[in-house]
């Protein structure tokens, strides 16, 4: 991997890393708690086919750590300057869970920007259920800390078989969310239960993969189904035996599935 750069854009210095030099663009974006690193499997895989930009989300990782109320627009428009920075003017996205949010986001108010989109283990369309239980996870979380969200979370994050194979990863992960700072954590945390633009996913125009796994109890099939089935000519990808944490536990199956869609392959179907 390349050496950490920086950025700032406001009142936010974010740390990067640009890896390979393929023609292609490749952004990509990750989920709450988490930092860059999450996407070294995948972007091992695709740095001789694509130039992939890899940053720290506000809050996360070596990125500013901002307090205060945290907007969905915040993270796009940080996610767009530093694209900008790096010399993409249009790009190929890929976000992962509450990185899918932003995605969808920045998808839908700078679509020119767009050449392909990915969206992993995100959301659109909960329902009352899946919004009541989201939203009880963030206060448990509000009167807690990232630590025991972290363990409450583990087995909805991972297989058991996965856990039990690496536990070298599963001390580096929990290491990681024992740094994070409780206060940026719940502010990122809030954006992702609290944002839904299902009914706005119809207005997506850029070609679209969605995938998740098929045992993610927050970024369901069900939800998955839902965005396939509102964004217009969208493919769909269900990935058998996996939970929430695709790009920790199968980063080369998601980098093959990525790989083939922004390179205009046919992309199977779970």
């Amino acid at each position: 991997m390349t050496e950490h750069q920086h950025h700032t854009v406001g009142d936010v210095t974010l740390n990067y890393r640009i890896d390979g030099d393929g023609a292609e663009p490749l952004v990509c974006i990750h989920g709450v708690g988490s930092c860059l690193e999450a996407w070294r499997g995948v972007v091992a895989e695709l740095k001789d086919r694509f130039t992939v930009l890899t940053f720290d989300l506000r809050g996360h990782g070596r990125s500013t750590r901002i307090k205060g109320r945290y907007e969905i627009d915040d993270f796009v428009d940080e996610t767009l300057a530093i694209a900008t920075h790096a010399g993409f003017d249009t790009f190929n996205l890929a976000g992962f869970s509450l990185g899918g949010l932003i995605a969808q986001r920045l998808t839908l108010t700078h679509q020119a920007r767009l050449r392909k989109l990915v969206l992993l283990s995100t959301v659109a369309g909960r329902t009352p259920e899946e919004r009541e239980r989201v939203l009880t996870r963030l206060a448990a979380l509000r009167i807690g800390n990232p630590g025991t969200h972290h363990d409450a979370s583990l087995s909805r994050w991972l297989t058991e078989e996965f856990q039990e194979r690496n536990p070298e990863i599963i001390e580096r992960l929990r290491a990681r969310d024992a740094e994070n700072d409780p206060d940026c954590y719940a502010s990122a945390y809030r954006v992702l239960a609290e944002t839904d633009f299902g009914g706005f996913l119809d207005q997506i125009r850029c070609p679209t993969l969605i995938a998740t796994g098929e045992e993610d109890a927050g970024s369901n099939p069900r939800m998955a189904a839902y965005m396939r089935d509102r964004i217009p000519g969208s493919t769909l990808a269900i990935l058998p035996g996996l939970r929430h944490s695709i790009l920790i536990e199968a980063p080369v199956t998601v980098a093959l599935l990525m790989g083939d869609f922004l390179s205009g392959e046919k992309v199977s179907h779970g």
